[in-house]
């Protein structure tokens, strides 16, 4: 993107509001991404954000390696965009346990907010999301590690 496209002016104009808001935020841009694989899913997941229903995400170590992206740390700040590409949220991480899918605790599947919040749930939805849409070539496997994240919503404000 270059800074006249749209997506990117707005995210500039979204970290320049929060800025505003709460000078101690960083000057530099934090990561900026969405939920999920389609905008429907963005859009989805982002509601459960902003209801306070979501307060942790699961993701692929497999697929962080593959991109080059850095694994997420407590204290990293996150803009989410909703499905349509427009930045709706600002998070910051507050726990990171990476372990291995099949570990993956009944709390944190809880605290995904998906479905019916259970570690049933969770593994069937996920597992099936990584067979189809996982960046790594290595796709989905019992024991792969996850990056289980915890967060709190910074803006809005609930």
């Amino acid at each position: 993107m270059t800074l006249s496209d749209p997506a990117t002016a707005a995210v500039a104009e979204f970290w320049a509001a929060r800025r505003a808001q709460d000078p101690a935020l960083p000057v530099e841009l934090p990561e900026v991404w969405a939920f999920g694989a389609t905008p429907a899913h963005a859009d989805e997941l982002l509601a459960l954000v902003l209801a306070g229903t979501k307060t942790g995400t699961a993701s692929s170590v497999w697929d962080y390696e593959h991109a080059g992206d850095p694994i997420p740390t407590v204290g990293d700040l996150s803009i989410i965009l909703d499905g349509a590409g427009e930045p709706r949220a600002l998070l910051r991480t507050t726990a990171i346990d990476t372990v291995p899918f099949d570990e993956v605790t009944a709390e944190h599947a809880h605290s995904e907010g998906e479905g019916d919040r259970t570690l049933a749930y969770w593994r069937a939805a996920h597992e099936r999301y990584w067979r189809e849409h996982s960046e790594s070539p290595r796709g989905f496997e019992p024991d792969m590690p996850i990056i289980c994240e915890r967060f709190e919503l910074l803006f809005p404000a609930r």
